[in-house]
């Protein structure tokens, strides 16, 4: 844990001077880092990962209460950010996947393993593969396509969204696959891949937190790290997904706790991707990963040192 967090440190510090210093460079670089996370990484981690997917009873009951915290998160900052706050579409879009896409991959896996112990992953990577990974390429990139700036007719959403989701092809194309297609050498060559997204998706969020004016030294860029959607976002995040699946496993059913510590994974980087690709406020977006992740990862390491 204590090595990941210095890595996720250490790359949104590189990403926070290099857009002070080469601000156009940067930028066009975070843009490439996104663009391949985009269409090269996460289509390959979906593929494989679908391919090798087991699907048992044990995990059912705990993967619907997610998917109920996940609808009761995206309603939540529906109404807040459109009727208390009075967000554009982007924004409220933004705030949207923020509040429900977690990074439960190259966060969640290792911060589960440090908190449980290595046989809890077998849990922990199924939500990862059945909750974020399809909410990923189904619920983010639909809200995506319907609150950005890609196009303004419903048709044009549509395409949008087929055109600019490589990820949800190659997850249809894993489901369909057989479990040969994915040798286990295959699957912990993914989870190398998404170890290597922490530093290049983390310079992305440094550069878009530099971008926009979170460390300007003005109080301008104080408002803007503690602006009202960015709080909304943060507090969704981190409080109603982990409240929906411990409320709903004491009232009907116990689920593993590495479903607990799954729900309550910062925002995704991921959301970053959707944001690019559908022109979804990038302030809020980055906004909240910083501060959930410095949150998660800041309990994680006190964890670990305890």
């Amino acid at each position: 844990m204590i090595p990941l967090a210095a890595v996720i440190g250490a790359a949104t510090a590189v990403g926070v001077v290099a857009d002070r210093r080469r601000h156009p460079a940067a930028e066009r670089l975070a843009r490439r880092f996104m663009d391949g996370l985009l269409w090269l990484l996460l289509p390959i981690v979906a593929f494989f990962n679908m391919a090798a997917l087991e699907l048992t009873p044990q995990v059912a009951a705990g993967i619907g209460f997610a998917y109920l915290a996940l609808a009761v998160t995206l309603a939540l900052a529906w109404a807040v950010g459109t009727h208390v706050l009075g967000l554009s579409r982007p924004a409220v879009g933004a705030l949207m996947v923020a509040a429900g896409l977690a990074n439960t991959g190259y966060l969640g896996l290792p911060f589960t393993a440090a908190l449980l112990g290595f046989d809890a992953l077998p849990e922990a990577v199924a939500y990862d593969t059945l909750v974020s990974a399809i909410a990923l390429v189904t619920v983010g990139f639909s809200v995506g396509a319907a609150f950005g700036t890609s196009g303004e007719r419903p048709r044009e959403r549509v395409r949008a969204f087929l055109v600019r989701n490589p990820p949800l092809w190659a997850t249809v194309a894993g489901l369909a696959a057989p479990a040969a297609l994915a040798p286990g050498w295959a699957v912990d060559a993914t989870r190398a891949l998404v170890l290597l997204a922490v530093p290049i998706g983390f310079f992305a969020v440094g550069v878009a937190l530099a971008g926009e004016g979170f460390f300007a030294r003005t109080t301008g860029g104080m408002r803007k790290a503690f602006e009202p959607a960015v709080i909304v976002a943060v507090a969704l995040k981190l409080l109603v997904p982990v409240a929906v699946v411990l409320g709903l496993s004491a009232l009907l059913i116990g689920v593993p706790e590495a479903y607990l510590v799954q729900a309550a994974m910062p925002t995704a980087v991921n959301t970053l991707v959707v944001s690019h690709a559908y022109g979804l406020d990038r302030r809020i977006a980055a906004g909240a990963t910083a501060w959930t992740t410095a949150i998660v990862v800041s309990v994680g390491v006190i964890a670990a040192l305890v």
